[in-house]
């Protein structure tokens, strides 16, 4: 039997959202059709975008429902640099730590021509953290022309190293400038304090399967008077984004995020406690393991620990853990098997050897403290396996 100790990458489906999906799923209708069948329909999409703005205190008419993280950041960089680009706006920033899903839509958006302007993407160097740095923030926002800056797009929460980004502040430098503000919130629903009214962003993106709703469900929160040019046209059933709605998935996401923001603080403190033994387990089983994030719990997302272990290959470790019975990551899922180092321990300073050599084990709702003492039994073989490949 697996313990499954990667919630990061994709949590277990809670039960009482796979049945509020499968009742959704037994209901016949489209949400865009008149007849009573489709107006049934578009009754229950329009309860769950109220749910799921209420529980994020946004406006209802502020929710785009998309099919994930991916889909909500793809939506906010381009539709926002677009419709940027048309008011004369050819600036798109963020950082060097960013996720694939934000990295790889700029590195499409750089250079790429449209209403007349030409996007110029600028990342920005990153601390040991993997934040980026507020007063070289200012500064670039400012070298390069405020009124020119079409978006900046950062992650709340690291997904990787769990840090969690200084929000306010750099919510106040975007109110101050006048710098349009998109915040990839994939990981640190439920798992911190987030506020769409107070976010200070203009966008907003989520994601369901992290939270307990099934792959394949998430939102995009858009400011209103901001709507992003459309990724995918259509029947324009939503602000930037045609297709028919996926009912049942609203339904189940809304009620996850519903559940996972109600019980954020119990589940946090619980979390907290068993990442806090589990960073300083690793530690005692392995003394040359070197912890990364912030040294501060509260700057951290609860339960989850990265960690690097000197003299091995992370996916081998990996290897050795999974073949053990456990089911780790070497960081972000979408680069999983890319047989490059971490960029995120790069960017953060960290050599090529040690950016290799990084685990990042992540726990959730299902875990126990059973499990954690049961892994790190097992470490230091699966570290001896591991560097005995290297």
């Amino acid at each position: 039997m697996t313990i499954y100790l990667d919630h990061a990458a994709s949590t277990p489906v809670r039960p009482e959202v796979a049945a509020a999906h499968a009742e959704a799923l037994a209901r016949v209708g489209n949400p865009s059709s008149v007849h009573a069948a489709g107006r049934a329909a578009r009754a229950r999409l329009e309860e769950a975008r109220e749910r799921l703005a209420a529980t994020l205190e946004a406006h209802p008419t502020e929710v785009v429902f998309t099919s994930g993280g991916t889909e909500s950041v793809n939506l906010a960089i381009k539709g926002l640099a677009w419709r940027g680009l048309a008011a004369g706006r050819d600036r798109v920033l963020s950082g060097r730590a960013e996720h694939a899903a934000s990295l790889d839509a700029l590195a499409w958006l750089d250079g790429r021509s449209h209403a007349g302007g030409t996007a110029r993407v600028e990342l920005l160097d990153v601390d040991a953290e993997a934040r980026v740095p507020l007063a070289a923030l200012a500064a670039r926002i400012e070298a390069g022309g405020t009124r020119r800056v079409a978006l900046l797009s950062l992650l709340w929460a690291h997904n990787e190293l769990g840090t969690i980004e200084r929000t306010d502040e750099i919510a106040d430098l975007c109110a101050e400038t006048g710098v349009p503000l998109h915040w990839d919130a994939v990981a640190a629903i439920g798992k911190a304090p987030v506020s769409f009214r107070r976010s200070g962003a203009t966008a907003l993106s989520l994601s369901g399967h992290k939270l307990g709703a099934p792959i394949g469900t998430g939102a995009l929160l858009v400011r209103r008077g901001h709507e992003p040019e459309a990724l995918l046209h259509g029947g324009g059933q939503q602000p930037g984004r045609s297709g028919t709605v996926d009912v049942a998935g609203a339904v189940a996401l809304a009620l996850a995020v519903e559940l996972a923001v109600a019980e954020r603080e119990a589940a946090c403190a619980r979390l907290g406690a068993l990442g806090e033994r589990l960073r300083a387990g690793i530690v005692e089983a392995v003394p040359n393991a070197r912890l990364t994030g912030p040294a501060d719990p509260a700057e951290r997302l609860p339960g989850l620990v990265h960690a690097t272990f000197p003299g091995l290959i992370g996916e081998t470790l990996l290897f050795v853990l999974d073949q053990a019975g456990f089911a780790v990551s070497v960081g972000s899922a979408c680069r999983a098997g890319v047989n490059e180092p971490s960029h995120v321990l790069l960017a953060a300073g960290l050599d090529e050897a040690a950016a290799r050599s990084g685990l990042r084990i992540s726990l959730g709702r299902t875990s126990t403290r059973d499990e954690v003492d049961a892994f790190l039994a097992a470490l230091p073989r699966a570290v001896e396996l591991a560097r005995a490949a290297a």
